[in-house]
């Protein structure tokens, strides 16, 4: 091999090296992959009840549900995914059946796009509602970051990595 050849030679190798390196080290920074954070524990028959509810009072006209929002959808409402991480039954019950909800919890929202008073819906339908709500679970991870970005969303800072002040 000729001087020249083995400088190229080299330089190809050195070159092969600091790439493998470089992927190897890019994989070792990407976030491990964990999957979708949304879940239910409701039975296949609560499931369909609470959706079939939902589509009947239209509530996706408003709120996101499993990360999807409705394309006509301009009211700046709380998505429903991970509600019965946050709420449990009996306080989503109270809120449906509420004759203004906004003295359970007062929105910042104009009143046009303030959450209705489910109070007329026949108490079955609220109780189904609110045991479906309650159901619908997110991943502790996926709640920590929702809270974290919230946080920084409402101060204007970044809270500590393990949601600890």
């Amino acid at each position: 091999m000729r001087k020249g050849e083995k400088g190229i030679l080299v330089a190809i190798v050195v070159i092969v090296l600091v790439f493998m390196g470089i992927n190897t080290y890019r994989h070792s920074q990407v976030a491990e992959d964990k999957g979708i954070p949304f879940y239910t524990t409701a039975s296949t028959e609560l499931q369909n009840k609470g959706a079939e509810l939902l589509r009947v009072y239209q509530c996706r006209n408003c709120h996101t549900l499993w990360g999807f929002r409705n394309p006509m959808q301009s009211v700046p409402s709380p998505a429903l995914d991970g509600i019965g991480s946050i709420r449990d039954e009996s306080w989503l019950y109270e809120y449906l059946s509420a004759a203004d909800p906004q003295n359970i919890l007062p929105t910042r929202l104009k009143a046009e796009y303030q959450m209705p008073s489910y109070a007329h819906l026949p108490e079955h339908e609220r109780r189904t509602l609110a045991a479906y709500l309650a159901s619908l679970k997110v991943e502790d991870w996926y709640l920590d970051e929702v809270k974290r970005s919230e946080q920084e969303k409402l101060t204007g800072e970044s809270p500590p990595e393990d949601g600890h002040e």
